[in-house]
């Protein structure tokens, strides 16, 4: 099972739906989406990961209204949950596993939006009877998009609003061997959609963390730490994982799903190359490699 629509236009359709329809998702689309759900369980290292389609039918909507998500969310059809377990990279490994979920549920007519610290994480164990040795650090809702959060209209504005929302400058992501060197849209050449895809990625308070050395046929995925982010207390306060690393997940399905669908093939390695990094801020996260055709 896989996309139906071209994954860069999946990537530019999807946004952060808070406000839905009063109505269940369809079995149709309830059974696709789950089967689908089913079918990818875990990211490009292997981590522990799980997750489950939480769907409400309209006997059973009852039952959501105790999820708690603090009011960010009006009347959800369902959840997305996911667990995991303790590896080296589950976080980006849950990061990228739930993207690429929240991108069919998209490519489905649906609205979905990420969930961080905004939800009452016992309840949401609950639902995917979590062990002792699990966490639950984000959930999605779903749903259909009401008029009041992106309809018609709404969704032609929030892209207009998307394309001029403050981003970091390309020549501040993407490097050429070092990180003083910045990379041109040119020089980046076949993977320059790639790159803007991860660009236009969520991230949590649209921080974009995700900078990228490109040296000869490997890209090297880093993530530079937005001051004082260990520190912050709601991190403190509410148990909230690491959001940062689970946004490097998110940043790299975009990269991947796109790079695949242009034919550009490759491998996730752990191999940190010889760089100066700008700052302490700064860490390795992990490398595409592409795989080389031989004649």
């Amino acid at each position: 099972m896989s996309y139906v629509k071209p994954v860069k236009e999946i990537i530019e359709q999807r946004f952060s739906c808070r406000s839905y329809l009063e109505m269940p998702i369809a079995e149709g689309e309830r059974r696709q989406l789950a089967d689908f759900i089913a079918a990818h369980q875990t990211g490009p290292f292997g981590s522990p990961t799980r997750f489950a389609l939480i769907a409400a039918t309209e006997a059973e909507s009852e039952a959501l209204r105790g999820l708690g998500t603090y009011g960010f969310i009006k009347r959800p059809a369902g959840f997305i949950v996911g667990a995991m377990g303790e590896a080296e990279k589950n976080l980006e490994d849950f990061g990228y596993a739930m993207e690429r979920i929240i991108l069919f549920a998209t490519d489905l007519g649906l609205g979905t939006c990420w969930l961080g610290g905004s939800f009452t994480k016992g309840r949401f164990a609950d639902q995917i009877s979590a062990k002792s040795t699990e966490r639950v650090p984000a959930v999605t809702s779903v749903g259909y998009i009401s008029d009041e959060s992106g309809g018609f209209g709404a969704r032609i504005r929030r892209r207009v609003g998307d394309a001029n929302r403050k981003r970091h400058p390309w020549e501040r992501m993407f490097f050429r061997g070092e990180f003083d060197i910045p990379l041109s849209r040119a020089e980046a050449g076949a993977y320059a959609t790639p790159l803007e895809m991860m660009r236009l990625g969520p991230s949590a308070s649209n921080k974009q963390p995700w900078r990228i050395i490109q040296s000869g046929n490997t890209w090297h995925f880093y993530l530079q730490r937005s001051p004082g982010y260990r520190q912050q207390w709601a991190i403190r306060l509410l148990n909230v994982d690491d959001m940062q690393r689970l946004d490097m997940g998110i940043a790299m399905c975009h990269f991947e799903l796109t790079a695949d669908e242009l034919g550009l093939s490759g491998t996730w390695q752990l191999d940190e190359p010889r760089v100066e990094r700008p700052d302490e801020r700064t860490e390795y996260i992990a490398s595409w490699v592409e795989m080389l055709s031989r004649p």
